[in-house]
């Protein structure tokens, strides 16, 4: 890993000034929906990788990818854009070493996250 922060500040910022005035509102609306939508996607990711399913293996780690770059989660986002072109390439063993660094990245971005929202 690099020394690069677990979120970027400037990504942050900008989805709160999406909303400036709610108090957070929408920040934390957004938070909210990643941390219930990830889990899933991880979990559709391990079942497309048993079932060696490369369209719902690459639609799910899109879908993270793009969900963490939006809260500028670059480790994450980068794991899961190599897990989306190796269920391209449809190379199950390299998102197998891959899930366990996304499953850790993911632990590691909703820790941040959380604290973010209670205004840590």
């Amino acid at each position: 890993m690099t020394n690069q922060p677990l979120l970027d500040p400037n990504a942050i910022e900008a989805l709160r000034a999406v909303s400036p005035d709610d108090g957070g509102a929408f920040f934390c609306e957004l938070v909210d929906i990643f941390l219930q939508d990830t889990p899933k996607r991880i979990a559709e990711i391990e079942l497309s990788l048993a079932t060696k399913n490369a369209t719902d293996l690459t639609r799910a780690a899109h879908s993270i990818k793009g969900s963490a770059s939006n809260f500028g989660a670059l480790a994450l986002c980068d794991i899961a854009r190599r897990m989306e072109q190796a269920g391209k390439d449809q190379t199950y063993p390299t998102v197998q070493t891959l899930l366990p660094a996304l499953q850790t990245e993911f632990t590691r971005v909703k820790a941040a996250l959380e604290n973010l929202r209670l205004g840590k």
